[in-house]
C-alpha cells in the first residue's frame, strides 16, 4: 500500500540522484558556514585592534567568503523551489 499525502494523493519519494544532490548542496552550505563565522569574529575584532590597511584585509576575507556563503544557500534554495514538489508531504502552492 502506497503512504498518501494530506489531499490522498500518492506520495512521490525523491530519487536518489535528487537526495544527492540535495545532501551536497547542504554540505557545501554547511562547510562555508565556519570560515564565515569566523572572518566574520575577526573582522569585528580588528576594528578596534589593527591599522586601517589590515583592517581592509580582514573585510576583503569575510566579504569574499560571505559572497561564497551566499551563493551555496543562493543554490540550495533553488533546488528546493525547483524540487519542492517532490518532497513528501508536500503541498502545492497556487
Amino acid at each position: 500500500m502506497r503512504e498518501l499525502n494530506p489531499r490522498g494523493r500518492p506520495v512521490r519519494i525523491p530519487s536518489r540522484l535528487v537526495l544527492e544532490q540535495l545532501s551536497a548542496l547542504q554540505a557545501r552550505a554547511q562547510a562555508l558556514t565556519a570560515p564565515r563565522n569566523a572572518a566574520l569574529r575577526r573582522l569585528v575584532a580588528s576594528r578596534y585592534s589593527t591599522t586601517p590597511m589590515a583592517q581592509r584585509e580582514f573585510w576583503l576575507e569575510f566579504s569574499w567568503l560571505d559572497q561564497e556563503y551566499r551563493a551555496a544557500v543562493r543554490r540550495l534554495a533553488v533546488f528546493c523551489r525547483e524540487y519542492k514538489d517532490s518532497w513528501p508531504g508536500s503541498r502545492k502552492t497556487v
